[in-house]
């Protein structure tokens, strides 16, 4: 008798209520695909390693982003920061998905995230390299310059990843130069 009455009433509300007769109308999904950056997928790897129970999270991450839904990849990577909160490379991609999922600008979550790992792992030139990056992504190349330089001064000598965390640091430095010299008056 109570599903009767729960029926009775669904259909007393649809007959009161429903209009079937207003034409439907497609909706636009918000998603927005973006290219795949191998580059930065191998850096990582170089960087922290790969073949690791995180590459699960960061696969999963990446494609997400790629597929144009950050905030379940910021979601899947929160995930993986609560099944390994001492992990300085979860906590970093953690700051890198949530600058994607913040249309490219660096929130306080984002922040938090990379502050975390450079905590995690002060020695490491990995979570520095990647918050630099970060910011220069967001447009804020004064704020990126340190991490940068700091990433570089970390990185050992014979690393394999040496030359990227270089040729990173001197790209952002030219493009800084080149913002400098447009802000002077002519």
């Amino acid at each position: 008798s109570f599903a009767g009455a729960a029926l009775m009433l669904g259909a007393a509300g649809y007959a009161s209520q429903a209009r079937p007769d207003l034409p439907g109308a497609p909706v636009n999904a918000e998603k927005r695909a973006r290219a795949d950056e191998p580059e930065l997928h191998k850096l990582r790897g170089d960087l922290f390693g790969r073949f690791t129970i995180n590459d699960a999270y960061f696969v999963a991450a990446d494609a997400l982003v790629r597929g144009g839904d950050p905030d379940k990849a910021a979601k899947m990577m929160l995930g993986g920061v609560r099944s390994s909160p001492q992990d300085p490379s979860l906590w970093t991609w953690l700051g890198m998905t949530l600058v994607e999922a913040d249309d490219g600008t660096m929130s306080p979550a984002a922040a938090l995230a990379f502050r975390r790992g450079v905590t995690l792992a002060p020695k490491h030139p990995g979570p520095a390299l990647f918050y630099g990056l970060a910011y220069a992504r967001t447009g804020n190349l004064d704020a990126a310059l340190p991490w940068l330089r700091r990433a570089q001064a970390l990185t050992p000598v014979n690393a394999e990843y040496r030359a990227d965390v270089e040729r990173t640091l001197k790209s952002v430095t030219v493009f800084a130069a080149m913002k400098a010299r447009e802000k002077q008056p002519a």
